[in-house]
């Protein structure tokens, strides 16, 4: 039997994302975000969702663009120190000595040394309660080539993501294969 939990935000597995952004002079920011995901193949999208209270909320509004940096469990400190500070009274980068890199596609930075990172033009913004939903279109995704596999895709083993659970406020890291989607439940 179940036992009710109520209404919580748990899902699993959350992702431990880093949203770069620009203020309105042009400094590069950076926020931890976990509240995020996919949300449509075509065009390619992505969905995160920004508390008001935030400098990154004021920047996707003003500059319609943002970068969903992946952080290998190497740089999960870097990650959990960018949701501890704002953006408006520490200089991110400065303090954890990553290194913003311009997009050539859209009006926001991504970290070099993150593996994985996703360029993203804001395609809508939903007003939801605590938090805005920023919908984001794809422009380009980038991989670290030491992280692709043979057929040139992200192999996750070696992205090494972090994942976050919220109720206990804890992180892990991604777990062993089980399987080849869409196959193995035609056995």
């Amino acid at each position: 039997m179940k036992k009710s939990l109520g209404a919580k935000t748990i899902l699993y597995p959350t992702p431990v994302l880093v949203i770069g952004t620009y203020d309105e002079s042009g400094k590069p920011n950076a926020m931890t975000a976990s509240w995020a995901g996919i949300c449509c193949s075509s065009p390619p999208c992505v969905a995160v969702s920004i508390r008001k209270a935030t400098s990154t909320y004021g920047n996707l509004t003003a500059r319609k663009a943002f970068t969903v940096n992946i952080p290998s469990e190497h740089y999960l400190k870097d990650a959990d120190y960018f949701g501890t500070v704002s953006g408006r009274q520490t200089d991110k980068f400065v303090a954890t000595s990553l290194t913003p890199v311009r997009s050539e596609l859209v009006d926001a930075p991504y970290i070099a040394e993150f593996p994985f990172v996703l360029e993203c033009q804001v395609l809508h913004a939903f007003e939801i309660g605590l938090h805005t939903q920023f919908v984001g279109e794809v422009m380009d995704a980038k991989a670290e080539e030491r992280v692709l596999d043979e057929k040139g895709n992200p192999d996750i083993e070696k992205v090494k993501p972090a994942l976050f659970v919220p109720e206990s406020r804890c992180y892990y890291g991604v777990g062993r294969y089980l399987g080849m989607a869409f196959s193995i439940g035609k056995r």
